[in-house]
């Protein structure tokens, strides 16, 4: 099915006011205009201001204790000039232990750690 557009109105954007600016827009009146004058002037929040639960906060603090860093910039950028001059070297047994590791894990957490 095609669906022709004769006006230049007759986008979806018209719909919602348009790609028209508010200074294009006619007024209303001198209501409207008020209105517009009183939006243009009120600040804008600064910012959303979040609440952390204290579990959260106890798990940043001894995150940023423990001394292990999440992220080491130092050991990102050996990684890419290792992998730019071909060097770089997966170690596939590692990850295989890992990921076993991991997957024994979640297993034994979502079972509620007993087994029948």
């Amino acid at each position: 099915m095609k669906i022709e557009s004769s006006s230049p109105d007759s986008h979806i954007g018209s719909v919602a006011g348009g790609p028209q600016k508010a200074a294009e827009k006619p007024s209303a009146g001198p209501e409207a205009a008020a209105a517009a004058g009183a939006a243009a002037q009120t600040p804008a929040p600064a910012g959303v201001t979040v609440t952390l639960s204290s579990t959260a906060t106890q798990a940043m603090s001894a995150a940023g204790s423990s001394g292990n860093e999440v992220f080491n910039a130092d050991k990102v950028e050996a990684m890419k000039a290792a992998i730019a001059d071909g060097s770089f070297k997966v170690n596939a047994e590692a990850i295989a232990d890992k990921m076993l590791s991991n997957a024994a894990e979640m297993l034994s957490s979502s079972s509620g750690g007993t087994r029948a």
